[in-house]
């Protein structure tokens, strides 16, 4: 058997060697990762786990990949979420083989996987913008500013969080999300008059005003969504990320705008809340060209927040590395916005390159926090 007969599995470096670990991935954009050495092993994409094709692909992707590279795993990690499909894999597996396993925090395993690709060891802080991580407070992660050093990480602040109206269902209905701000905003009156179409309005209406079915998450994904709902793009998704690919869009046409002054603020607890930026948005009229006036100085504003918040981090804590990891990293207006924001200081910045900053990455950085727990004994 050849590669070719196999897969086109990606071949990266590690930082150091250790014992073999077989990481099962995440739920979206799945892929698994195998060790060996100093080499990391990254399957292609198996797909959405929601799908019995892609839990196939992902049992048949391990059972290969060890059968090619002759390997047998020592350890087994996994996604911190209890119900996913590579979790339940992963722990069944491990009993089966009687190894350990490790269970890893999705955004540190985002921030780990940045740093394997540019093989930086010392300690890092980490901005991790995604659509959502279950956190280590159960709750629904998706933009973080961390702080990681190898295996450890802590959770040094994140976005002012938003409610989830309907749950998961809000992630698939931007207009949720914009009424969940606008409830934020103690503006829920408007609700009803902005979405009179929407079958739901008055049942969300009913949870925002009791806290019924309204998780909170500190999701940038979400604060995209909500945005976009707010300029009337996209109410209802029909693929991932739909809706924040739009607002890049047209924020693109919108051209280069100048951040909304105070659209942010920093709070004591160190969460970045931009409610005054989703205010300003909600009052935009629906015009095409405000609708990318707005989009553009909706990107210009999240840019200077994010990066007066790290810029504040690292004068805390004295740590100049800063890594980008989370399936928002695509956006390229954002992360350029970011770095052009911190040319001026001294924090160097590490960025997805080779590597991809969303969930196909994860299961390589799961398998390098499991490397650096097994070699310093930390069972």
């Amino acid at each position: 058997m050849t590669r070719s007969d196999f897969c086109t599995f990606t071949e990266i470096k590690l930082p150091a060697s250790g014992p073999s670990v077989l990481a099962c991935g995440a739920w979206l954009k799945n892929t698994i990762c195998i060790t060996q050495g100093d080499t990391a092993y990254l399957s292609p994409v198996n797909g959405d786990l929601l799908t019995a094709e892609a839990r196939d692909r992902l049992d048949d992707a391990v059972i290969r990949m060890c059968s090619f590279l002759s390997i047998k795993p020592e350890i087994v990690a996994h996604d911190l979420h209890p119900d996913f499909y590579s979790t339940e894999f992963g722990c069944n597996y491990a009993v089966q083989h009687h190894i350990p396993v490790i269970a890893v925090q999705h955004h540190h395993a985002h921030i780990a996987a940045i740093c394997v690709e540019h093989q930086v060891t010392a300690s890092v802080l980490g901005l991790a913008l995604d659509g959502v991580g279950l956190g280590t407070d159960q709750t629904p992660w998706g933009g973080e500013l961390l702080s990681v050093d190898g295996q450890f990480f802590r959770r040094l602040g994140h976005l002012s969080t938003l409610a989830l109206p309907g749950g998961d269902r809000a992630a698939q209905e931007p207009w949720r999300m914009a009424a969940a701000a606008l409830a934020k905003l103690e503006r829920i009156d408007e609700i009803d008059q902005r979405f009179p179409e929407q079958s739901a309005v008055q049942a969300v209406i009913h949870m925002l005003r009791h806290s019924i079915n309204c998780p909170q998450t500190s999701s940038m994904g979400r604060l995209f969504d909500a945005a976009a709902g707010l300029l009337g793009v996209h109410l209802i998704q029909s693929h991932e990320a739909q809706a924040a690919i739009s607002l890049q869009q047209l924020a693109e046409r919108g051209g280069q705008k100048k951040a909304l002054a105070n659209g942010y603020r920093i709070t004591a607890d160190n969460q970045l809340d931009f409610s005054p930026l989703l205010s300003a948005l909600a009052d935009y009229s629906g015009a095409a060209e405000n609708a990318a006036h707005a989009a553009a100085i909706f990107h210009a504003t999240l840019s200077s927040g994010l990066a007066e918040w790290v810029r504040q981090e690292s004068h805390r804590s004295g740590i100049a590395r800063l890594v980008l990891g989370g399936g928002c990293f695509h956006n390229k207006i954002l992360i350029q916005g970011i770095m052009d924001k911190l040319s001026d200081s001294s924090i160097h910045l590490y960025k997805p390159q080779k590597v991809s900053p969303d969930d196909s990455a994860i299961a390589l950085g799961q398998a390098w926090i499991a490397l650096q727990v097994c070699k310093n004994g930390d069972w």
